[in-house]
């Protein structure tokens, strides 16, 4: 009886001490060592961020490209720059043999940082010019403020 009163007594105070919670000194070193791994890989994180969507814009480029290329295979030229990238998903006035709209989902979306792309046609650098300025929306820069170009 002895023994299962004292076994009884180590299991309780086993449990009190665990329903204590932890100190302020362990809690302490805990967020020091989140702070620490944040500070290491956040940097990491949001520079791959920033190329994604760099690499995002590529692709909504070669995509445009490729309906633009569909658009003048069956109308014989790209649209003007006045009819614009609108042209690949509303008939154009005064257009004859228009079969659009050219993209699945027949709408123009915008750049990943919610700008319209620029399209000029004819192009400086092609048939067409198709680009986008980047994070900061003007011309040139560096980094994700840099341009994104068809002809590139």
């Amino acid at each position: 009886m002895h023994m299962a009163r004292a076994l009884r007594r180590s299991t309780d105070r086993r449990l009190a001490r665990r329903g204590r919670g932890f100190t302020l000194l362990e809690i302490l070193v805990v967020l020091v060592i989140l702070g620490l791994m944040a500070s290491l890989v956040g940097p990491q994180v949001f520079k791959q961020l920033s190329g994604s969507k760099t690499k995002a814009a590529q692709l909504q480029i070669q995509e445009l490209s490729g309906a633009l290329d569909l658009y003048r295979l069956e109308l014989g030229s790209y649209p003007t720059s006045e009819q614009g990238l609108d042209a690949l998903i509303t008939k154009p006035r005064n257009v004859d043999n228009w079969n659009g709209p050219y993209l699945k989902k027949s709408v123009i979306r915008k750049d990943p940082w919610g700008n319209d792309y620029q399209y000029r046609s004819p192009g400086q650098n092609g048939d067409f010019d198709l680009w986008s300025l980047g994070a900061d929306n003007r011309e040139g820069g560096d980094g994700e403020n840099r341009d994104v170009r068809s002809w590139e």
